[in-house]
């Protein structure tokens, strides 16, 4: 059985409670000799900045390098709200997506049955959810030069982002969309904002042009990015595979996520190219719900958004789908039957916290 390197970088906050249960189902994986997985933890965020004066070191980013896969918690609080730009706790995750080249991020909205009812718009509108919003990562206005505030004198400052994207960059990102989408519901929408920005004119044409040339068995459509927020809040379930750039990937994901009820319950991958040898990705997988201080310590946290994220990993980076679905099918039996952390807590259902949510989860998923 190969023996793939797992890092999991905990972070801060509820980061480090979700990961505890995560740890539990990779131990319980190599003890049945279900899979062999050789881990390492290191520190990002907060927790580095505190031990090292960085965001993340670089003794923890060579490990990153070296992984099969990265398991990441969360990073950031109030605690480091004075620190410096360049090593403020999310320049961590900015360094891995980058110095990784994690070029595409997946967010999966699912809606499970049990949780129809916790969400903020009607139970026949979000039950039954599946889309995936494939959001480029690694371009655009987060990261086009130059990127500065100036001083204009008179008490004037100019602030400037640049938004800029390249063919190849569109190119990519639109190719692992179609891919996905083969294996799902085999549509593709694009959203962009081409009325009014040039950027979004070249992402449609190379969509376009990808869709054409290279996946015509796909059904490709366009949308303006505001107009799909609004539609994915009318009638989501109109989608598929959602294809964005970094922005607005960044805004109608999590638009997306509250759909389900709870920002606590949605996993994401971030994926690189393919290695030309291996033919094996880079990748990082984490929760898409923050560090949420308010609640850190307090053992309430929700773990499951984590422990999916472990799932997208056993799926995305070694192949083990089987036991992906086995662990995804863990999460809905333990909320059938009716335990909640506080952030999905309905009428009729049981209350527990971050352990107590992570063992029930473990106990389904041994079977």
């Amino acid at each position: 059985m190969t023996t793939h390197k797992l890092l999991l970088l905990p972070g801060d906050g509820i980061g480090v409670e979700t990961m505890e249960e995560v740890k539990a189902i990779v131990s319980f994986m190599n003890e049945e000799g279900l899979a062999s997985f050789e881990t390492e933890e290191g520190l990002v965020g907060g927790s580095a900045y505190d031990a090292h004066g960085k965001a993340i070191s670089e003794e923890h980013m060579k490990l990153a390098t070296e992984s099969d896969a990265v398991l990441f918690g969360a990073v950031g609080g109030p605690k480091w709200d004075g620190v410096p730009y360049e090593v403020r706790p999310e320049a961590g995750l900015l360094r891995l997506r980058k110095d990784l080249a994690l070029f595409a991020n997946l967010r999966p909205a699912i809606c499970y049955p049990a949780l129809a009812a916790a969400s903020s718009l009607k139970h026949e509108v979000v039950e039954g959810l599946d889309i995936l919003i494939v959001r480029e990562l690694t371009g655009g206005v987060y990261f086009g030069e130059p990127k500065e505030i100036t001083d204009l004198g008179n008490g004037q400052k100019r602030g400037v982002d640049t938004q800029v994207y390249e063919t190849y960059e569109i190119e990519r990102i639109g190719r692992v969309a179609f891919e996905l989408a083969r294996t799902r519901g085999n549509k593709v929408t694009s959203m962009e904002k081409r009325n009014v920005m040039k950027s979004g004119v070249l992402w449609n044409e190379v969509m376009t042009r990808v869709g054409r040339e290279e996946y015509s068995d796909v059904k490709l459509d366009h949308m303006l990015a505001d107009s799909g927020g609004m539609q994915l809040v009318r009638w989501p379930k109109q989608f598929d595979v959602i294809v964005t750039d970094n922005l607005f990937g960044d805004l109608l994901s999590d638009i997306a996520a509250m759909l389900t009820g709870s920002l606590g319950m949605l996993p994401s991958a971030s994926l690189g190219a393919p290695d030309e040898r291996s033919g094996k990705r880079k990748a990082m997988y984490e929760p898409v719900h923050g560090s949420a201080p308010d609640i850190a310590g307090q053992g309430i946290a929700n773990p499951i958004a984590m422990i999916a994220s472990l799932a997208m990993c056993l799926r995305y980076s070694f192949g083990m789908v089987e036991l992906a679905d086995r662990l995804e099918k863990a999460i809905s039996d333990t909320l059938n039957d009716g335990l909640r952390t506080k952030d999905i807590m309905s009428e009729g259902a049981r209350e527990v916290g971050t352990r107590e949510m992570g063992a029930a989860i473990l106990a389904k998923f041994r079977g």
